[in-house]
Order: C-alpha cells, then structure tokens, then sequence
C-alpha cells in the first residue's frame, strides 16, 4: 500500500499547540506528514518543534530562494493526497474564501488541486460574525471540507463554539478523506494525568512572553523502561510516569518549548508538548541525545539498571531441566553520559528513587554523576502510581525538603525553582 501523506498548514491561532500532537498521532496512524507555518504560527510553536515531530523540513517562506529551488509551492501544492489547514484562523478562511495568495501558505492553497480540509478555531465572536459565516459557505461551495469546532471554554475567558477541535478527532476525520483505516487503539485507552492543560488554564497567554521559562528548551525523560527477556517477558519496574508528566506539563505551562521521552505508560501527552515514545534504555539514551542541544534536561524516568544480555527470538519454555541463566548485562547511564556530553545541557537535573537514607544516598549520586541537582525522594510507600510525592532537592549548596504535596503542584514548585535558575 502507497503511504498516504498530507500536507499540514498551520496558523496562528493559540490552539496552534495542538498541530503538534495532530502530526504525532498522523505518524501513529502510518500518514506522513510535511509542514507550513505562517509567520504568526511561528508565535506560538517555533518550526524547530515541528520539524522534530514532522521529520522533515518545515516551510514558510514564499521568498527563500533555497526552499523555492529545491521543491516550490506548486509542487507543495500537489504531492499530498489531502491539505489540512491546522488550525485556520478566521484570516485565513477570509484570505481562502477571497482566493488571496500573499504568503507561501495562501499561494499554495490556491495552486492546488488536491482535496483541502480546513479545521477552524477562533473566538466564539469570530465564529459568529456574519463575514465569517459569509466565507464559510463560500469555501464549502468551492469544495473545502469544514470541520465544525468543538463547544467549550476558551482561552480569553468566553465559551461557546470555535475551539478546536481534539487532535484524536482531526486524525480520524484526515483518515476518512484519505481512505485509509482508522486504529482507534493507537489513540484511546490512556488515563489522564492531573496536571492543568498549559493554555486553556491561561486566559492572558496571547502575551506569551509573561511566562518565564518563555524560549527554553527543556527535556523530560519518564515512566519506566521495559527490558526484554524473551518476547513476552521483560525487566520493569512500578513507575507510572505521572510525576514525569506533570513536570513536563508545568514547563509547557510556564511557556518553554517542552520534548518529552517516556517509557512505556498509558497518559495523556500535556498540551504543547513534544512526546517520544521508547521502550528500553538503549532506546531513551538515543532520543535523549537527539533531543540535544537543550537549556534543561530533567531525567525522570526509572531506567532500568539491567537488561538481558541476550535476547532469544522465540519464547522461553520450560524443558524440565531446571531454571534457565538469565545473564544481565549494564545499561548505559544516561545521567552520567549526559553530564560528560558536548552539549551538555546548562542546567542538568536527575532524580533518585530511594527506599532508604534518601539524603546520603543522593548527595552521593549528585558527586557521582556530574549533574547540578538532584531530585530524591522515598519510594518505599505507594509513590510510584500514587498521586502525591514529596521532595528533597539536593544541589551543592545544600537540600531543600518539600512535604508531600499533589505531583502536579510540586512539579510547578520544582519549575519554579529551575526558572529562577536560569533566568
């Protein structure tokens, strides 16, 4: 079967955060996806996070000589099988609607000949507004593809129609247009973390330089790693990935461009952050170093100390002649590879999961591995899958000890600390 591919445009509305995980969710689906952003999208996500999540170059300028040589607007225009505008402002229906061609974005939907998707969300006024229920009939009679918005809450405080809708939701409608099966199971079945969606909880965030880690670049690693045995059986352990997750949506909150690497768990990706998935610790150091250079790195996640040292292909059966070996071998340190790397990042932070003289155990683990700080805290209760944690931040200058708190308040606590760090 060919690989359907779609070409994305996003503009500049606020719920362009989303765009991200509408291109995460595409991959998943086994759609690949090719990128333009508008000036004004690059407001709110910087080209570089959509090129991660796109593998591919991200275009935007109609003038830049290079990207108009090496694959112009009308071949934009015609090598995908569908267009999706992601999300479209009330501007750019207004621009469609008037076949107005003044930026690379414009130009090529009105070069194409391919089938075009606009998915809207605006203020629900915006919504409203005669002109815009005047553009709307227009596009539908010229053969775009509307998608209604969803009904709720938003951004400047008002409720009611033209949010966009959820990222889920587009990914199914793109796979009806492009013929192509929907499996619902890559998308569904994941419990939700506590932690506050970053832009809806933020009425004022159209000034998106108040937030103060606004231009960072912070990595987060959580969850477990999962080290195969055989092919059903591997090495884990109890993390759940919660207090990961809530870090990282603390940092997307507080405005900082947020990639996220985590182990095998079953959460909600935080708005306006960039997710990896991996299974084992060979895969998270690779993704950790791909996500270099970077201002933060925030290690999280309980890897494996060991994994097998080797792996069968067929399942292990019992022969009746007693227990197998199982020989291990070492798993890198990503900590201490990361502290020594090239790129090291300015402010590097690990945690440390402990059952027992959790102080003395990390003020040794921060000599040991080169890093800036370290997150301790006790494991021996039901931490690991629980809903609160408690702290104690371990730096040179001494450790700060905070009581058991909500997993997502003390991750604002502790991005708090790491913005007055670094501001």
């Amino acid at each position: 079967m060919t690989e359907k591919r779609i070409l994305l445009i996003v503009t500049g509305g606020i719920a362009a955060y989303k765009a991200l995980e509408l291109v995460r969710l595409l991959k998943r689906q086994g759609i690949a996806v090719r990128a333009v952003m508008t000036q004004s999208a690059t407001e709110f996500v910087t080209p570089l996070s959509m090129g991660v999540m796109t593998e591919d170059q991200v275009y935007g300028d109609m003038f830049d000589l290079k990207e108009e040589r090496e694959i112009g607007h009308i071949q934009l225009s015609r090598q995908a099988d569908l267009i999706v505008i992601c999300p479209a402002t009330a501007n750019i229906l207004a621009k469609m609607a008037a076949g107005i061609a003044d930026d690379l974005a414009t130009t090529i939907l009105l070069a194409t000949d391919k089938p075009v998707l606009a998915v809207p969300a605006m203020n629900v006024r915006m919504w409203q507004h005669p002109a815009t229920r005047r553009n709307l009939a227009q596009l539908k009679a010229d053969g775009v593809t509307v998608m209604d918005p969803d009904e709720g809450a938003m951004a400047c405080g008002e409720f009611g129609p033209g949010r966009l809708p959820e990222p889920p939701a587009v990914a199914e409608r793109i796979c009806a247009m492009l013929g192509h099966g929907f499996d619902a199971t890559l998308t569904a079945g994941r419990a939700s973390t506590s932690a506050p969606a970053a832009l809806e909880s933020q009425p004022d965030f159209a000034d998106i330089t108040h937030r103060p880690l606004f231009s960072k670049r912070i990595m987060v690693t959580a969850g477990p790693t999962y080290e195969a045995i055989d092919p059903v059986r591997y090495i884990a352990n109890r993390s759940s990935g919660r207090q990961g997750f809530a870090i990282a949506a603390a940092a997307a909150e507080m405005g900082a461009e947020v990639t996220l690497i985590a182990g095998p768990v079953h959460l909600v990706t935080p708005p306006g952050v960039i997710r990896i998935d991996v299974e084992n610790a060979l895969e998270m150091q690779a993704e950790v170093e791909k996500a270099l250079p970077t201002d933060v790195a925030i290690l999280v996640a309980a890897v494996a100390d060991w994994r097998a040292a080797d792996v069968p292909q067929q399942k292990i059966k019992k022969d009746g002649k007693g227990i197998p070996p199982l020989i291990l071998t070492e798993n890198p340190d990503i900590l201490a590879s990361l502290a020594a790397h090239k790129q090291r990042p300015k402010l590097l932070i690990g945690f440390a999961a402990e059952t027992e003289k959790i102080i003395e155990h990390a003020t040794a683990k921060l000599a040991k591995k080169g890093c800036d700080w370290i997150v301790a805290n006790d494991v021996s209760g039901d931490v690991m899958g629980g809903d609160n944690n408690a702290f104690h931040v371990v730096t040179r200058n001494g450790v700060e000890s905070w009581p058991d708190s909500p997993k997502d308040v003390i991750a604002r606590k502790l991005m708090e600390k790491i913005a007055d760090e670094i501001a």
